[in-house]
């Protein structure tokens, strides 16, 4: 007979973002713990709130499932003697697995036969087995914990409670000093104590103590009421499934009310305006039907709709505050100049080894001069490009940036016009923190994308050369993201600007610093390592396999746009039936490359025409290709070697390249280390695992 299994957490209330990893670890934990233990179930169904993870488990089997298994024994010519009878070690085998010798047979493994007897391993009760999913509630990891009494356990908050059922009977066992029942807790303020009398209640006699366990439930309750008061009120609540989210994983008994402001607010920009309503108190902004801000909010409650007046007025109090400071900020901010604030940052430190932001911007204008250069830039292009980067920090020491951070770049956006800047400046400094994550938008302006990559390439760069390298989940300065994004920028734009030609730049900014750095060739090595794992999950992205990332980051990384191109190439030639034949020569020829380090090469030395032919098809190859490479044509280069695959095999069809003969050994070697050189210029081809062999 089956048994549903319930266990409830309860806990203080749990920031938002931590609730729905830990419902999934819940969940995932659940699920392999009972696969593990062969206790069969119909479904796994989880739960969670601010004060609580769930997980309910119907029809659990009563039982584990019993199993025969084959139990492996000593090798027979151990397990018997010269006569063929069974020794010590094969009776206490058997003894030990509750057989006899009559039950054992033999079988071969990896060349060595040894004895095996089959044995059937009956299944313990389930209720004997579930004490131990106190380890799975142990086993909840969070961004951050924390300890609380004399409990040694490190979660999240303190657990108040657990409920655990297996039918009707408790589960027991205990967590941090807090002993399994079977009463769980309605609402904080409206609901009650709650025995649960048996699993499959349990969301049911929550929802009747206003709490709703199940987070899509809340979710959906949250945005028909959201769609409700667009009809009732005729305005346009803009979509955001982030802050949906979140604010569902707020409350345990939703409730959606709208509330207004001042309409003299709106004079502020619309982005500090929606970052006092959703990131302060994480309220939804209202909108009309042409996208114009209204002075209106929606918020939910945590709980019934009683009293909702009263909580209305005291939201709309709390926002009246915010805004009133965002005023304030916003107009004595402007009461001074970008140079006051530029001079402000001489005295804020970016990181204690690399200086202010002041050096930071200097080395970040630096590093804009020097791509405006490469990238031919001249006039109003080149002086936007280097303001900008002068400026792109300037509202760091804002009151605005120090009450909103996430406003950096953006307010800086606002003043820079306000103050007279050009539109192309005013626009870099927001775009300049872009892309915010590592697959989130790109700058949309020249100016943007080149200050945004001087600012992450420098701070990658510094971090790396003062040894702050990322480890695990350790990155601080989030340089994982910073340099992806980088990387995203090169492709985007299709610059013509090789990544090592950026990281030499921007370390020899360091040189005359005086910052005290790590070992300059050790950072170098970090830092190629580094952008190469970049490189190949942005490869992996355009579904490049790691044979083929391997074989382009053989070398250098080079102009990203030209290096993903290449992997694209070679991923549509690796099933393609033709390039069998190109494939073949010139994996030969890489096979046999290195054999010697001669690269001088004597045409007079030529005993067979297939010598002198490839000889004379190298020469005209290696022009064309070379054109090719510099045009960045990943297909015109790739056939180019192609035109070397007939002269390849003929030279080796008639050609002894051993050959005794020393000084003509040397001779073949040196012009197939020439050829093989010209195609590790492309890629390493002898790594790529080229389909159509196994055809």
């Amino acid at each position: 007979m089956a048994k549903d299994i319930l266990v409830e957490i309860g806990l203080e209330e749990l920031p938002a973002r931590f609730v729905d990893d830990a419902e999934e670890q819940l969940f995932q934990k659940t699920q392999t713990w009972l696969e593990e233990q062969r206790i069969a179930y119909e479904t796994i169904t989880s739960f969670s709130t601010p004060r609580r993870l769930a997980v309910l488990v119907s029809g659990a089997a009563e039982s584990q499932e019993s199993i025969r298994e084959e139990v492996k024994g000593p090798a027979e010519k151990i397990a018997q003697d010269e006569n063929g009878d069974w020794t010590k070690a094969a009776i206490g085998f058997s003894k030990g697995q509750g057989k006899t010798v009559d039950d054992i047979y033999t079988k071969d493994v990896k060349g060595t036969s040894y004895i095996f007897v089959e044995k059937q391993v009956i299944g313990k009760d389930t209720q004997e087995l579930l004490p131990a999913f106190k380890e799975i509630i142990e086993s909840i990891s969070f961004p951050k914990n924390m300890r609380w009494a004399d409990q040694s356990l490190r979660y999240a908050r303190p657990v108040r409670w657990i409920a655990a059922l297996f039918g009707d009977e408790v589960i027991p066992f205990e967590v941090a000093g807090v002993h399994t029942g079977n009463d769980t807790y309605g609402h904080r303020f409206l609901g009650d104590k709650i025995t649960i009398e048996t699993p499959a209640h349990y969301a049911g006699a929550l929802e009747k103590q206003f709490v709703i366990a199940n987070p899509q439930k809340r979710q959906r309750l949250i945005a028909e009421g959201l769609k409700s008061l667009e009809s009732q009120h005729g305005f346009h609540i803009p979509e955001d499934e982030e802050l949906l989210q979140e604010v569902r994983n707020l409350v345990e008994y939703p409730t959606v009310f709208t509330g207004s402001f001042d309409p003299a607010y709106l004079t502020l920009p619309e982005d500090v305006l929606i970052t006092s309503m959703k990131e302060h108190q994480r309220y939804f902004p209202v909108k009309d039907t042409n996208n114009e801000l209204l002075p209106y909010f929606v918020s939910v409650r945590n709980g019934d709709d009683h009293g909702i007046e009263t909580v209305k007025k005291g939201n709309e109090k709390v926002l009246r505050a915010r805004l009133s400071d965002a005023q304030f900020f916003f107009e004595e901010d402007q009461k001074q100049s970008i140079d006051y604030y530029l001079n402000k940052l001489e005295r804020i430190v970016f990181q204690e080894k690399l200086g202010t932001i002041s050096d930071k911007v200097a080395r970040v204008r630096t590093i804009t001069e020097q791509l405006s250069g490469w990238l031919g830039l001249s006039g109003k292009q080149h002086a936007d490009a280097i303001r900008a980067a002068e400026i792109c920090k300037f509202d760091l020491p804002t009151n605005m940036v120090n009450e909103f951070t996430n406003l950096q770049g953006t307010i800086g956006e606002t003043y820079a016009r306000n103050a007279g800047e050009t539109q192309e400046v005013a626009k870099a400094i927001a775009e300049h923190y872009l892309p915010v994550q590592a697959d989130g938008p790109l700058p949309q302006t020249l100016e943007g994308a080149m200050v945004s990559l001087a600012d992450k390439l420098d701070t990658i760069v510094g971090c790396i050369d003062a040894g702050l390298i990322p480890s695990g989940s350790h990155d601080p300065y989030g340089l994982r993201r910073q340099a992806i994004g980088l990387l995203r920028i090169l492709h985007d734009r299709n610059w013509d600007i090789s990544v090592e030609s950026l990281l030499e730049l921007a370390q020899s900014l360091y040189l005359d610093t005086g910052i005290e750095q790590a070992d300059q060739e050790k950072a170098k090595q970090e830092l190629d390592q580094f952008f190469k794992q970049r490189a190949a999950y942005l490869l992996r992205e355009v579904t490049a396999g790691q044979d083929i990332i391997q074989a382009v980051l053989y070398d250098d990384i080079g102009v990203i746009p030209y290096t993903m191109a290449k992997a694209k190439e070679l991923s549509n030639q690796r099933n393609n039936p033709e390039f069998t034949t190109v494939q073949e020569a010139l994996v030969r020829t890489l096979n046999l490359a290195g054999k010697t380090n001669r690269y001088d090469i004597d045409p007079a030395m030529f005993q067979t025409p297939s010598e002198q032919q490839l000889y004379d098809a190298l020469q005209e190859s290696r022009e064309a290709f070379q054109q090719a490479n510099e045009q960045q044509n990943a297909h015109q280069a790739l056939q180019q070697l192609g035109r070397l695959a007939q002269p390849i095999h003929a030279f080796f069809d008639h050609n002894m390249v051993m050959s005794d003969d020393a000084a003509l050994r040397d001779n073949r070697l040196a012009l197939i280390n020439h050829i093989a050189a010209l195609i590790r210029s492309y890629a390493d081809l002898s790594v790529i695992e080229w389909k159509q062999q196994f055809v």
